[in-house]
């Protein structure tokens, strides 16, 4: 799967939340709403990954981390498409910069 494809998966599914808020609350999540879920998820990772480094006991860690990373990614790709950012591009184009970035810095790390 490319990442459009992945993109539509994720819009496919949130358009499914979408109307499960509409039935049980009469409206759906508003995009601050959806980025403050993300969040919430974000907190989990940290969690998890806090439990991978030893710092805590989670019974199942890897399983749930795994779940986390990819709810974490489909909340990206959800908050992305209510915000009118074309994902593939913008990443893309951060990454050329990083790599910019890291050429000009290439003596920097040689010291």
């Amino acid at each position: 799967m490319d990442i459009k494809e992945l993109i539509d998966r994720a819009k496919e599914v949130r358009e499914k939340y979408a109307a499960l808020e509409k039935e049980k609350n009469d409206r759906e999540w508003t995009r601050q709403e959806l980025v403050q879920g993300f969040v919430a998820d974000v907190g989990d990772l940290v969690k998890l990954t806090m439990a991978k480094d030893g710092l805590r006991e989670i019974m199942d860690a890897d399983r749930k981390l795994a779940h986390e990373l990819s709810d974490c990614l489909w909340s990206i790709f959800v908050i992305a498409d209510k915000y009118g950012i074309d994902l593939e591009k913008e990443y893309l184009k951060t990454m050329d910069e990083l790599e910019k970035r890291i050429e000009n810095s290439s003596g920097f790390f040689s010291k």
